[in-house]
């Protein structure tokens, strides 16, 4: 196979990665490289795990561009945007950062999804018009950004984005990301929606979200504000955050564990709709165990045998979190 012109690296499983992907796909094209065939761009699944975050086929491309995920000063690096706390897995990454002067990487913690911060970093340093993709930006503000009315309408999923985001989260299916990429690039987000390969998938997947969400509401324990629960033993690795705020409206954080093929794992999370009892930032907590993350959401990889040691920090955290 030829080597790409362009290879995307996107946080995987993640509504922000692939509408972040799905928009620097379409500036490259237009102000980049016009012409550029799609067949000449490659793209690249990235997961937060115990132990080296990019292999050797991360920057396969010509120019190689990673979004939503976290920085590295490999020079085969082109182009990079991120919005996360925890960008940075050194003070030496960042100051490379800092150091850089192609003008081609972008950071900003305080922005609510990636998508929309690269859109406007686009538009307003490359005279990119990213209005085209208005549902799709507009639609990773709302789900990365937690920006529901409320915690319900975040757990029932009747809208079909809130679908969509279930079937990249969800789906096992390697081939499926990229190819909604491809089309989320050039198309609306309304119109492929409607595609019978977006839809087909979406039934068992959805019941089987229904399934969690009776499971989570059954093992929750919630103990001064903070709900924990422990999945484990389902084989998932990534579950909606928003299940125990819905079961129970007085949680303020929660502490989840969770065990998939890669990883095992402990979520942070906090209560969109009650940001005003959030005292911790949970990034920094994250960070002490090799994890990050956002101040009110933030995630920990271990490897996927060290599930004890992911519980054992599940528990401390969760008593650092009700310590107030």
């Amino acid at each position: 196979m030829a080597r790409p012109v362009l290879q995307i690296g996107y946080h995987d499983h993640c509504f922000d990665g692939v509408a972040s992907s799905a928009t620097f796909l379409r500036f490259y094209r237009e102000k980049v490289r016009p012409g550029l065939a799609m067949d000449q761009v490659s793209f690249r699944g990235l997961a937060h795990r115990a132990g080296q975050l990019f292999g050797e086929d991360a920057f396969a491309g010509e120019e190689n561009a990673v979004v939503d995920f976290r920085y590295t000063r490999d020079p085969r690096l082109t182009w990079w945007f991120d919005h996360h706390q925890s960008a940075f897995e050194s003070p030496d990454d960042e100051a490379h950062f800092r150091a850089d002067s192609s003008g081609r990487k972008f950071w900003d913690p305080t922005a609510k999804s990636c998508t929309r911060f690269l859109a406007r970093v686009c538009r307003d340093r490359f005279g990119w018009d990213f209005s085209q993709l208005a549902e799709l930006v507009d639609w990773a503000e709302v789900i990365d950004g937690a920006q529901f009315p409320d915690a319900k309408t975040a757990v029932e999923l009747t809208q079909p984005a809130m679908q969509l985001m279930l079937l990249i989260e969800a789906s096992k299916d390697p081939e499926l990301r990229p190819r909604l990429i491809r089309e989320l690039s050039q198309r609306p987000l309304s119109e492929v929606l409607r595609e019978p390969w977006v839809l087909q998938p979406l039934s068992p997947l959805l019941a089987r979200h229904r399934d969690v969400v009776r499971t989570v509401t059954q093992r929750l324990r919630v103990e001064r504000a903070v709900a924990e629960y422990d999945l484990a033993d389902l084989g998932i690795d990534n579950v909606n955050k928003f299940i125990a705020y819905a079961a129970d409206p007085s949680t303020v954080y929660t502490v989840a564990v969770t065990r998939g093929t890669n990883r095992s794992k402990v979520s942070l999370g906090s209560n969109p709709w009650k940001q005003d009892l959030r005292r911790h930032n949970l990034a920094g907590i994250a960070e002490r165990y090799g994890g990050g993350g956002h101040p009110a959401v933030a995630a920990i990889s271990f490897k996927p045998d060290q599930l004890e040691e992911a519980r054992s920090a599940a528990r401390t955290i969760a008593a650092e979190l009700r310590a107030g």
